[in-house]
């Protein structure tokens, strides 16, 4: 009985094993990871965009919204944002302090508190490069690691 239980145990687990590989190449498709070698490669500031991306959807995409249009008076958009483009460390310094005071965005100003979210550095320049060349943003430098990482309080 227990080689009974063993063997569909380990069947479910091949099976499951199999499903995600499938998953996975057809992600890398949609993605442009082919491994054909006709099709480019994702440069850095895509791969770091894909993983702001997700950054994004867990901590930021509450309050600034999934099209990064923010709410109100409350919290400011983040899509075509001149705070964003103008204020680069300032931006770098609210994502990995927190943000306290008033800012104008757009020519509104905003008082509110956006709390540190505890994010490592790695993580802060994905986001920022996510957020910065997302919803009509374009930077021409990337967000590096060791950008963040100087950025001090």
């Amino acid at each position: 009985m227990k080689i009974f239980w063993l063997f569909c145990l380990t069947a479910i687990l091949v099976s499951c094993n199999n499903s995600e590989e499938k998953n996975s190449s057809k992600t890398d498709l949609q993605i442009g990871k082919s491994s054909n070698s006709k099709t480019p490669q994702q440069t850095d500031l895509e791969k770091s965009m894909e993983r702001g991306a997700l950054v994004y959807k867990d901590f930021c995409n509450q309050c600034h919204r999934p099209k990064g249009k923010g709410v109100g008076k409350s919290f400011p958009p983040l899509a075509g944002s001149n705070w964003l483009t103008e204020k680069r460390e300032e931006s770098i310094r609210a994502v990995k302090y927190g943000q306290k005071g008033e800012i104008e965005v757009n020519g509104q100003s905003y008082d509110g508190v956006m709390v540190p979210m505890g994010l490592s550095d790695d993580e802060i320049a994905d986001v920022m490069n996510y957020v910065m060349n997302s919803w009509g943003n374009t930077q021409t430098e990337m967000v590096t690691e060791e950008e963040v990482s100087a950025v001090e309080k």
